[in-house]
């Protein structure tokens, strides 16, 4: 997998002034999104943790600010022949507001993947000035595609994270961040193409130098660390795009060449830690966010290499999340919180067995939450597929031991394994 250049010519790298313009560019054109304290958040980290409410963004979304600010600086000749981009979503949403907005026409090309709910808010978005195009099963393909349609047609390519006017209009979040907080220690910041990475970088550094950067990739995506590992963008074979905000499998090279040395860390969280934060936001601090929203403030559940010293920031990125994926959500949280299990259980054709293995596998506090016999046709002879809650994943591993003194054949399915995704 391979992202495809840019169709324009090399622009000069971005620099902290440029995001000074996108930020007096800016300021009477998006919400200066408030910066909330989250009691939650600082009690797990042991010291005061705000969140950056990006969701409550135009648009819900950081992006754009990183497209108005590219849209609006095209030349008149440059607007008569439109705009084109590729997005998994909150990038497209901005392109058409910022299109609606200047009167300008655009076509987006978004991945399969792309949860329902972003494709709808896109036509509600942009309405006449907006041509959704659905392609590929990723990022990388839509983008591929948006590119050879800029060729095609001359239409300008409005890159998501990898044009530097995009990467300056997204640094001002850290504008807004250092105006708000100048005491601040560590910013946490979401990755998929890094240009939201970049533009933070850029202004931290020039403005308060002493501050961390923290960058946080999903476990599915981890294209950033690739790239730093490499030493220069690498395309990863395969991503998971649970995390379909940063579902990248390249970062830019412009962001790259920006974020390489200024980031403090980069570091990755599993998808099920992800949607583990997401109900936690929406239970605690009454915040929906998409998995992209909620990659800043899982990190601190453990993976930071760093105790922070003083307040910490977390960027909520975005909040365009269908509502229709929270039972996936859940069911990802619970198996990475250990209290979800999954078996394949033969029952012997003999009167009593399912009440002997509810009675003597079974103990309180533990639940079947799914049970269905794997074999469509004669149901009776196959086995069955049973899934146990456990209300303390420390009570594991006497389930097991329960399950290993059975008489029953049960084998238990292990996440992660093909069996599981064939299955589950």
């Amino acid at each position: 997998m391979t992202d495809a250049p840019s169709p324009h010519p090399v622009e000069a790298p971005p620099t902290a002034a440029d995001v000074a313009y996108a930020a007096a560019r800016l300021r009477t054109v998006v919400r200066q999104t408030a910066l909330e304290p989250s009691e939650r958040l600082s009690r797990q980290a042991g010291v005061p943790v705000l969140l950056k409410r990006e969701d409550t963004q135009l648009c819900r979304s950081y992006k754009v600010r990183g497209a108005y600010n590219f849209i609006s600086s095209l030349s008149p000749e440059e607007r008569r022949r439109g705009v084109v981009c590729a997005s998994a979503g909150n990038h497209a949403q901005g392109v058409a507001y910022a299109c609606r907005e200047l009167g300008i026409h655009g076509k987006v090309f978004l991945p399969t993947n792309t949860p329902r709910q972003k494709r709808r808010r896109i036509e509600q978005i942009g309405g006449e000035w907006i041509t959704p195009v659905i392609v590929g099963r990723s990022y990388d393909e839509a983008n591929r595609a948006a590119v050879a349609d800029s060729r095609e047609t001359g239409a300008l390519f409005v890159h998501p994270f990898d044009a530097p006017r995009t990467i300056a209009g997204q640094g001002t979040v850290a504008v807004e961040i250092l105006e708000a907080l100048p005491e601040v220690d560590t910013i946490v910041v979401p990755v998929g193409g890094g240009g939201l990475l970049a533009g933070v970088c850029l202004w931290v550094r020039e403005n308060r130098p002493g501050v961390r950067i923290v960058g946080v990739e999903p476990a599915g995506a981890p294209s950033m660390q690739a790239a730093l590992d490499a030493g220069l963008p690498v395309a990863l074979p395969e991503i998971d795009t649970f995390v379909d905000g940063a579902a990248v499998g390249r970062v830019g090279d412009t962001s790259f060449a920006v974020a390489a040395g200024l980031v403090d860390q980069i570091v990755s969280v599993p998808e099920g830690a992800v949607c583990t934060e997401m109900l936690e936001l929406y239970q605690n601090e009454g915040i929906i966010a998409e998995p992209a929203g909620a990659l800043a403030s899982a990190a601190l559940r453990g993976y930071l290499d760093h105790r922070p010293e003083g307040p910490v920031v977390c960027i909520v990125s975005g909040g365009n999340n269908d509502v229709s994926r929270y039972a996936d959500i859940l069911e990802r949280s619970l198996i990475h919180e250990g209290l979800r299990h999954y078996f394949l259980v033969t029952f012997p054709q003999e009167p009593g067995a399912l009440r002997g293995f509810l009675t003597d596998v079974l103990a309180e506090g533990e639940d079947i939450v799914l049970f269905e016999y794997v074999k469509k046709n004669n149901r009776e002879t196959g086995p069955a597929l049973v899934g146990i809650e456990i209300d303390d994943a420390g009570g594991l591993p006497s389930l097991l031991e329960r399950i290993a003194a059975s008489p029953l054949q049960i084998d238990r399915v292990q996440p992660g394994t093909p069996l599981s995704g064939f299955l589950l």
